[in-house]
């Protein structure tokens, strides 16, 4: 990637009043994750499909774009609404969002963060509501931290040093 030009980051901020204005409910941030992440699926898209949009090489391929399907993301920002493309044969496998998951950046993370600092499921559930007004399952939350619990108990089983603290 490169550095992102100065001129781009004063046109994005050419409108900012408040910190409301970016990472508020309908901030910069939440916008520019949704975009960003459909730009990277249509991107993918055309990876996967061998042509560019509109590109008449693609005609009679077997497999084209199919238009798109809402998807919402849980982000550290909150839900992001994005539009992921799709084939016709549904082969199609974005890496940036797979199918079947519906958080992004960092959001398991901190429920594992809040789960380790002693939190219950429903607290996790209530400050996720509060903070980021996102709403997710007990399945959800059990079902990220389930996904450590062997790394967990891998540690908790290794073998420790004869060493023996002497006061």
């Amino acid at each position: 990637m490169g550095e992102i030009r100065q001129e781009l980051l004063d046109e994005l901020l050419a409108g900012y009043e408040s910190p409301e204005d970016l990472t508020g409910p309908g901030g910069l941030l939440k916008e520019l994750i949704g975009r960003l992440v459909e730009t990277a699926a249509g991107a993918e898209l055309t990876e996967h499909l061998g042509y560019e949009r509109g590109d008449p090489g693609g005609r009679g391929s077997g497999n084209s774009r199919n238009g798109t399907t809402p998807k919402t993301l849980l982000t550290e920002h909150g839900e992001v609404r994005v539009a992921m493309p799709r084939d016709r044969v549904g082969s199609f496998e974005p890496l940036i969002v797979p199918k079947g998951e519906t958080h992004f950046d960092g959001l398991d993370d901190k429920i594992i963060a809040l789960y380790a600092g002693g939190m219950t499921v429903e607290e996790i559930r209530g400050f996720l509501a509060e903070m980021y007004g996102i709403n997710v399952s007990r399945d959800f939350i059990s079902r990220v931290t389930d996904s450590v619990l062997d790394d967990v108990r891998l540690w908790q089983s290794r073998p420790l040093d004869e060493c023996y603290l002497v006061v």
